[in-house]
């Protein structure tokens, strides 16, 4: 992971436009190709960003970051505080707690709640950064690759679009198409889900441990 302190503006030009005027920022550059520009507030998102699969390009200017949609980050620098670069090494990525791993083995076991037709691949299927929970195949045979969580927030969306560009470079089970399942999604990250292709699916715990009568519901 590259880590640059610098005073810098920001311009994203795309499907949108937006401007970050001159000001000191964090620029992190991960080992996956993403590019993420932060500031020193706002918690742990960043103000702007570029997902990978994309290319930096340096200059005296500073960087242009673009891509594969060429869809375009402008990082003009006009002066560099520290530039350093560490190895973070291989991450074992997230642990899920115990209702994340209940849910996981429930919808596994419950497959047909994603639709009539689907069938089991198999859970923790491999990727080079981690299992995605669950790749299953739709009633016409395509790939369908499953992500868990108990509460759905816009860093599980961003964990499941990874997934998804690794898995769709796999001539074996490419193309994928993903689902995003959480007891609770948050409307944020329903929108980026649904603006990357990604289908969303609430999950009620109860009904899938069979303890659900729904001749009792009132609505």
């Amino acid at each position: 992971m590259r880590l640059v302190i610098a005073r810098c503006s920001v311009d994203y030009i795309g499907r949108l436009s937006a401007h970050l005027p001159l000001a000191t920022r964090l620029l992190l550059v991960k080992a996956d190709g993403s590019v993420l520009v932060h500031s020193d507030g706002g918690s742990y998102k960043p103000l702007n960003w570029m997902s990978p699969p994309c290319t930096l390009v340096e200059s005296a200017a500073g960087w242009i970051v673009t891509n594969k949609a060429g869809e375009r980050l402008v990082i003009t620098i006009e002066s560099v505080e520290h530039d350093s670069a560490h190895q973070l090494g291989v991450d074992p990525g997230l642990v899920k707690d115990g209702v994340e791993a209940h849910l996981q083995r429930l919808l596994a076991e419950h497959i047909h709640t994603l639709g009539a037709g689907f069938r089991l691949v198999r859970r923790e299927y491999p990727t080079p950064i981690g299992p995605v929970d669950i790749l299953a195949r739709d009633p016409a045979g395509a790939a369908v690759a499953v992500e868990i969580k108990r509460r759905g927030e816009i860093d599980g969306v961003e964990q499941l679009t990874r997934y998804l560009d690794l898995l769709n470079r796999d001539p074996l089970v490419a193309p994928v198409r993903g689902v995003f399942a959480a007891q609770e999604i948050k409307p944020q990250a329903r929108t980026l889900a649904e603006d990357r292709g990604i289908a969303c699916l609430v999950l009620d715990y109860d009904a899938l441990r069979g303890l659900d009568d729904v001749d009792s519901r009132l609505f």
